[in-house]
């Protein structure tokens, strides 16, 4: 054990001053911080894809911690970079509730108001259009209907943002597993999950690809919340040039999960 905790070690310390070159740390979104190493490019994404969306994430200046709901730091130093990206301060959004915020921000900034919906843990499907109307879901412990009332309705940034917390409080990893389509390896992208559902689970997004035209391999970004509800930030690499990862058909190890093979989904 004392072996490998030393090979983890010296691995974080090797891709960290490896990657010293690579990294502006005056940019500000991912895309422009993160350099591709040598031989290697950005694969190309259309202008208005939740892959550019993701790439051009702003972040917090180089070198600031990650704090928890409540101002804590986080203890652990997994990252090596923090989304600017508020977060409420009561402990709900964690691992799938950050990467459910990811996919409805970009929609809602698209205005694909009718492409938003998610499934609570009970299998239960929430699209937000039926909080536009004024509609809201009665929780009476694992069963859920809908109701209609004197609810706010319309578009607007504070029904939005009431329907993301009632999101966030009824689904999790367990549900985001469920609704999204297990995905080949070979066909991954900006935006698909690795993500093992549970009591435990956990889940890590990719935010940024690129590929060695000689060789053919790619490599990725991935950024996470976790537990308690923490600003979402990008992992450093234990086994490449960090914060970079190479994609490969095999286990993944993150610095706090170990994703199995197959675990990669697709919206």
């Amino acid at each position: 054990m004392k072996k490998v905790m030393i090979f983890i070690f010296f691995t974080i310390l090797c891709t960290m001053l490896f990657s010293e070159n690579l990294i502006n740390k005056n940019a500000k979104t991912i895309e422009s911080r993160f350099l591709t190493p040598n031989g290697y490019e950005r694969e190309i994404y259309s202008q208005n894809s939740f892959g550019t969306y993701l790439r051009n994430l702003k972040l917090k200046e180089m070198g600031a911690p990650v704090l928890l709901y409540d101002g804590r730091k986080k203890f652990i130093e997994s990252h090596i970079s923090v989304i600017d990206m508020p977060i409420l301060p009561q402990d709900l959004i964690q691992c799938a509730d950050a990467v459910i915020k990811l996919r409805a921000e970009y929609l809602y900034n698209k205005k694909d108001y009718d492409k938003i919906s998610f499934n609570l843990t009970n299998g239960m499907e929430v699209p937000f259009s039926k909080f536009v109307k004024g509609e809201r879901v009665k929780v009476n412990g694992n069963k859920t209907t809908w109701v209609k009332g004197n609810y706010k309705t319309g578009y607007g940034r504070e029904v939005f943002e009431e329907y993301l917390k009632f999101i966030y409080t009824y689904a999790g990893t367990l549900s985001l597993s469920k609704e999204m389509k297990k995905a080949n390896i070979k066909d991954i992208e900006i935006g698909d999950v690795f993500i093992q559902g549970g009591s435990p689970g956990h889940v890590v997004i990719v935010v940024d690809i690129a590929v060695n035209k000689e060789t053919g391999q790619k490599i990725m970004i991935l950024a996470q919340s976790y537990m308690p509800s923490q600003e979402l930030h990008i992992l450093k690499s234990i086994s490449f040039i960090s914060p970079w990862y190479k994609i490969e058909d095999a286990k993944l190890i993150t610095p706090e999960w170990l994703f199995e093979k197959g675990s990669l989904k697709k919206w």
